[in-house]
């Protein structure tokens, strides 16, 4: 359903979101790691991230990624929308350039409703939410 990249950005930013508990910046490599994603990829991802103001970085000895208060209440949409734009939300489901109401394809009102349910799911979903859940180690990040 997302790319790749919007995958790994998502679980980046609820990975960052956790360790940035008091202040605390975390490097690309051990973002990397606690996501179970190539160093290379993972930069680029970040550097996309961080140009679009959803994460803040610090370079130096003591830099690395961080989201502030405001950066905790990014939404999941925010997210997916920076990395995949919003085709997710309005396309079509088979990938037809000409699929509107006026000229449906044979899956379009059946897609048109979970389209929206997602859209809903995912713009009610602030990164704030899955830092406890992911600290009760209710939910994950990597497999183990």
């Amino acid at each position: 359903m997302f790319s790749k990249t919007c995958e790994y950005a998502l679980r980046a930013m609820l990975f960052v979101g956790q360790k940035s508990k008091g202040g605390k910046r975390t490097g690309i490599r051990e973002i990397a790691e606690g996501i179970d994603s190539p160093e290379y990829f993972i930069a680029k991802i970040l550097q996309e991230l961080s140009r679009k103001n959803l994460i803040q970085s610090l370079k130096g000895p003591a830099g690395g990624f961080y989201l502030d208060k405001k950066g905790m209440e990014c939404t999941l949409a925010d997210i997916v929308s920076a990395i995949d734009g919003d085709k997710i939300f309005s396309g079509c489901g088979l990938g037809l350039k000409e699929c509107s109401e006026k000229k449906p394809c044979p899956i379009h009102s059946e897609f048109k409703k979970i389209r929206k349910e997602m859209h809903d799911m995912l713009q009610a979903s602030t990164l704030n939410e899955f830092d406890e859940k992911l600290e009760r180690k209710l939910t994950f990040l990597k497999r183990v």
